[in-house]
């Protein structure tokens, strides 16, 4: 004979609810085959069987709290399946040996603990009546679906949940699953480093005084902005405006600028600003702007799409901080622009220190750690920084 007792369910747990049991009594079972299931504050989980043989005795009922240690069934390693139940030696007060009859499993009831039952009778397990208790929900007003009429947990999320539960399947459109596509491979073989630096952005606020229009009345962005500074910063940092062709690295002598833009069934494009080198912000702004309307209105052209070596991430959102974004093949980088925040700065002036609102944002760097490393990385973003610093914003709009 084989005791079959409920094992250790982890720390600070002394007892569990069984809640199911997977086999009656003069049933085979083979060794490690789940025989029943057990319930605890924590988890539900199967427990096995210890030995193979006949499930012969059954001593703790479907929505029985027991404690860990305790046994709670007996199998008989030597008996045939289908015969009668063999009987259990149980000691006698005189200490002989006396023989009871195995006890049958029936349905969790009216009898079943009372402290895993709910308040119509029915057996309701630690992780369950958790559940229910958080949302707010008694336990009589729900009709189990479990054995003997119990509370599963599904029932329980259902009726907690202000809607249905179950799992919606959503079908990926073409291109977001080309993106996803497009951007494992990038993650899966190119080497990514990652820098940020925050940087002062007085300049926005000459923007908000000047207005955020060009002479020719088009919106200019805070993306735009950083994005003319970083194109003249390449001039100086050239390797970054590449792309790899094999194992070689081609080097471009014109900026095509690629500025990533969400699209709610496509995931995401990239329209490209080409020879973006030598543009005004006034330029700049309006070759971004007819790319935006082309997208709006799904007319862009495989050109638009086509030839990028260098590309832009804006803030998706007035609260982003930074996107730590994936670099877009054959591409070597790409830089994302944070949002311009007001927040206090602590300044100095002779040697005294003062607290005063100053506008700040995050530029960060993904790049190819084949041809680039942190320390050239955050030199290349300094550097936008000083350029943005001494923008001539009213000759450039």
């Amino acid at each position: 004979m084989v005791d079959v007792t409920l094992p250790s369910l982890g720390e600070s747990v002394t007892e569990g609810i069984i809640t199911q049991w997977f086999k009656k009594v003069g049933d085979a079972v083979a060794r490690d085959e789940p025989l029943f299931e057990v319930s605890t504050d924590k988890v539900d989980s199967e427990m096995p069987s210890p030995a193979a043989g006949v499930l012969v005795q059954i001593l703790a009922d479907e929505g029985d709290t027991v404690e860990t240690g305790a046994r709670v069934a007996v199998i008989d390693e030597n008996a045939v399946a289908g015969s009668a139940p063999s009987p259990s030696i149980a000691p006698s007060p005189s200490g002989e040996p006396t023989f009871a009859a195995a006890k049958p499993t029936v349905p969790a009831g009216p009898s079943a603990t009372a402290s895993g039952e709910g308040a119509n009778g029915v057996v309701v397990s630690p992780v369950v009546r958790r559940i229910l208790s958080d949302g707010g929900v008694e336990p009589s007003t729900i009709r189990g679906s479990g054995p003997g009429g119990s509370i599963t947990r599904r029932d329980a999320e259902r009726a907690v949940a202000s809607g249905p539960t179950e799992e919606v399947v959503v079908p990926l459109s073409n291109g977001r699953r080309r993106m996803g596509q497009h951007l494992s491979v990038s993650a899966q073989t190119t080497p990514h480093g990652f820098v940020a630096i925050e940087i002062d952005g007085a300049v926005f606020g000459e923007l908000e005084r000047l207005g955020r229009t060009t002479r020719d009345g088009v919106a200019i962005t805070d993306e735009m902005v950083v994005s003319l500074a970083a194109v003249r910063a390449l001039a100086e940092f050239d390797y970054l405006n590449a792309t790899f062709q094999g194992d070689e690295l081609v080097v471009h002598r014109t900026v095509n600028l690629g500025f990533m833009r969400h699209v709610a069934d496509e995931g995401m494009l990239v329209p490209v600003v080409h020879a973006a080198a030598g543009l005004t912000l006034r330029a700049l702004a309006r070759r971004v702007s007819e790319l935006g309307d082309r997208l709006k209105s799904r007319q862009l052209t495989t050109d638009d799409l086509m030839g990028g070596t260098f590309t832009i991430v804006g803030a998706p959102t007035e609260h982003t901080l930074w996107v730590e974004p994936i670099i877009i093949q054959p591409e070597v980088a790409v830089l994302s622009v944070g949002a311009v925040r007001l927040v206090p700065v602590v300044t100095t002036a002779n040697g005294e220190h003062s607290i005063e609102v100053g506008r700040r944002l995050v530029l960060g760097l993904s790049f190819n750690h084949r041809i680039c490393e942190p320390v050239s990385a955050a030199n290349y973003l300094e550097r936008v920084a000083e350029l943005l610093a001494g923008m001539d914003l009213e000759s450039e709009r």
